[in-house]
């Protein structure tokens, strides 16, 4: 029976530029054993292609239809929630506005033009941007995140992540942002487990470091949760989480004995 593997980047196969230990053995020998392998990152900072240059430097076969990221699907929603003439105001990278515009998605610099906000992980993150969403906001637009992560895994520690973005913009609305397209989104688990994997959530299995995205998108959308122990969570946190996985693996290596 074939078996479909979601795979989370950051803390899951490497961290920064440096592979974790196993990965690539352990993806390969998914594949040749007939398995489905899909990549799928919330990461907005780098786009698809960045990602299958990154796999392959690392020794990991992958090719552009395997790997999702946060960018694409937020697309996808934007295609099927903008009506003609509408266009949306975007706070994050230029990856962000590459992808979009890829898609044929109308970017605007007005906020008064705005029918959404995308925020995404902006490493350039100002007073100005924060303002042109929330006047945007106060002229009825929606907005929308790429992914709510509070921080990203680097090697050494973490860095801030699209939480952050997110957490002004509240700060400011006094209200929840409208939706996040990314993990742990219904959106994006539907996507990538039948459109890209063409299997019954039930054979496949999400691979990741982060409770509240990884396993809460695995174990709301009926996937086996795998945490893995490479990335952000400890043993320890798991405990005083609701998110808890199927399965606790120390690394990426043991993935095929599942």
């Amino acid at each position: 029976m074939t078996k479909g593997y979601i795979f989370d980047l950051d803390g899951t196969v490497y961290l920064d530029d440096e592979i974790i230990e196993g990965a690539a053995e352990a993806i390969k020998e998914l594949k040749n054993r007939g398995d489905k392998v899909v990549f799928l990152t919330n990461k907005s900072i780098s786009t698809r292609m960045d990602y299958v240059k990154k796999l392959n430097k690392l020794g990991i076969d992958a090719r552009l239809d395997e790997v999702i990221n946060s960018n694409f699907i937020t697309a996808k929603f934007l295609k099927n929630h903008l009506n003609e003439g509408e266009a949306v105001l975007v706070i994050g990278e230029q990856p962000l506005f590459d992808e979009l515009e890829e898609e044929n998605i109308p970017i605007t610099e007005d906020p008064t033009k705005a029918k959404y906000v995308v925020l995404g992980w902006d490493r350039q993150f100002s007073y100005e941007k924060i303002n042109l969403a929330f006047q945007a906001w106060l002229n009825n637009a929606k907005i929308i995140a790429t992914n709510p992560d509070r921080t990203c895994p680097v090697k050494g520690g973490e860095i801030p992540d699209c939480g952050a973005m997110i957490g002004a913009l509240e700060g400011a609305t006094g209200e929840r942002i409208h939706s996040i397209t990314g993990k742990p989104s219904e959106l994006m688990a539907k996507y990538v487990v039948s459109s890209i994997l063409g299997l019954n959530p039930a054979d496949c299995y999400m691979v990741g470091d982060r409770l509240e995205t990884d396993i809460r998108m695995g174990n709301e959308n009926g996937l086996n949760s795998v945490l893995v122990l490479t990335g952000i969570t400890t043993r320890e946190m798991i405990g005083a989480s609701k998110d808890e996985p199927a399965y606790i693996l120390d690394s990426i290596k043991g993935v095929s004995s599942l």
